[in-house]
């Protein structure tokens, strides 16, 4: 199934000599994936845009378990769920899938599924954190492992999660610290930067000793993390969260750039999100943007929409302050439309010094990008690439391999006790995109009742046929 998958691609892929024509994203790749495939796609993205499901989901897993046992019960998720939108538990797991996904002309971008959440109970002591920190070498390494496989070249990337190995609370001590005037020197990224490199102790004024303490800890955690990456080839994609949080892991991830993103080390290593659905982010991309140029960094952009939104309202009503986000979905597109076109502008003055993932399931989004990375020379498979979530927007994602662009899917993995609360987070911060994919489920719908019917003439073609007998 997979060479001839593969050979159905290599005979299909590549730019129109022409000139730039719009991808069409109809479900017609759909065609390169196994009947199973696609009935489980349908069933678990039409269970995921079932508000009570996502609402409960955690109560529901327990009650499931109660109900059924764990290991039936767990069956059902693996089937399902788990099958849907993770990689697997085991190196071996993830390897098959990830070339699984080469065969498609998609690339991994692993994810370690943990993190801190704001309310959640304090944890105690750096035990947890330096765990967290073991699990990201282990990714470090996987995503190193998985591609010495046959598949498309480029870059090997992977997401961290900087409340995995550091703590909310202090996040939000320091961000809180960084708005007030004055804080700018004591905790300026020159500052971090050369803590982390020295080893030297730090100390912050607004910060008691075991703070300051959890903060060297963490740097030390982050640093290392970095050169190990850095050492494999691995660039980090570093994950955006609140913005309670977000200045002071914008200041983190500022000085692992600073030591990690000069000029003599081969483009950007680590990058940093941002989202589209807060109102300052254009401002805050252009001034990030400028600072790397003067500075002679290398620049690495992941551009999203965002996940937070209602959590981000209900803090801003809580706290009678200003609601940081867009005022609506339309909003956020024009918000989001206008950050890429400044990104493209940026890769394409600068070309290997800048880096951007264009992370988004909206159709128009995209076309906007493969539409100007044409207009402005930039290659398909240069220092643009596109992003999506594993189990969603296959067809998006697959017209875009096919065609010849740089795709990723974001691919987290590990145990179900470890994977299934992790997904059900981010399916309550997803709500408008699950509830958005009725697109997808409709060509999901449309691709299976072919099956069912047979191929019409126009698409029973040799290339197709061979892939449809093998699929089923």
């Amino acid at each position: 199934m997979m060479l001839r998958t593969c050979h159905v691609l290599c005979s299909q892929a590549g730019p129109s000599a022409g000139g730039w024509q719009p991808l069409s994203f109809d479900g017609g790749a759909f065609h390169l994936k196994g009947t199973g495939e696609l009935t489980r796609a349908l069933l678990v993205l039409r269970l995921c845009a079932w508000p009570p499901l996502v609402t409960h989901g955690l109560a529901l897993q327990a009650w499931s378990r109660r109900l059924l046992g764990s290991r039936l019960s767990g069956a059902l998720l693996r089937a399902s769920i788990y099958g849907q939108f993770v990689a697997g538990e085991t190196a071996e797991e993830v390897k098959g899938c990830v070339q699984q996904l080469q065969t498609l002309g998609l690339r991994p971008l692993l994810a370690v599924p943990t993190e801190e959440e704001p309310d959640s109970a304090v944890k105690t002591g750096e035990a947890w954190y330096e765990g967290n920190f073991s699990a990201m070498l282990r990714c470090v390494d996987l995503s190193r492992g998985i591609l010495e496989t046959p598949g498309p070249t480029g870059n090997i990337l992977m997401q961290l999660k900087v409340t995995a190995l550091t703590s909310t609370r202090l996040c939000k001590d320091l961000t809180s610290w960084i708005r007030k005037p004055g804080a700018s020197l004591e905790l300026s990224p020159e500052r971090l930067a050369e803590a982390m490199d020295s080893g030297r102790d730090l100390q912050v004024s607004c910060l008691n000793t075991q703070q300051n303490q959890h903060l060297q800890a963490s740097l030390s955690r982050l640093h290392r993390v970095a050169q190990h990456a850095r050492a494999q080839h691995v660039r980090l994609l570093v994950d955006a969260e609140y913005t309670f949080l977000n200045p002071a892991l914008s200041l983190l991830v500022d000085a692992l750039a600073m030591r990690w993103n000069g000029p003599g080390e081969g483009g950007p290593w680590v990058w940093n999100t941002y989202q589209a659905y807060l109102k300052d982010t254009h401002e805050r991309l252009r001034r990030a943007a400028e600072a790397a140029d003067r500075a002679g960094l290398a620049f690495g952009v992941k551009l999203v929409r965002g996940a937070y939104l209602d959590k981000e309202r209900e803090v801003a009503r809580h706290h009678g302050t200003e609601d940081p986000t867009q005022l609506d979905y339309e909003a956020t597109s024009r918000s989001y439309s206008h950050c890429l076109e400044l990104m493209l502008t940026h890769v394409s003055h600068r070309g290997p010094m800048c880096h951007l993932m264009v992370a988004s399931h909206n159709e128009e989004s995209v076309r906007q990008a493969t539409k100007r990375m044409w207009e402005l020379g930039i290659p398909l498979d240069g220092p643009v690439c596109f992003g999506q979530l594993l189990g969603m927007c296959d067809h998006v994602s697959l017209a875009l391999g096919q065609a010849g662009y740089a795709v990723y899917k974001s691919i987290p993995y590990g145990s179900l006790e470890e994977v299934i609360p992790y997904l059900i987070r981010r399916a309550q911060e997803n709500r408008s995109v699950l509830q958005g994919a009725r697109r997808e489920q409709k060509l999901l719908s449309q691709e299976l009742w072919k099956r069912v019917l047979g191929p019409t003439p126009e698409r029973a073609c040799p290339g197709h046929v061979a892939v449809m007998w093998r699929s089923l």
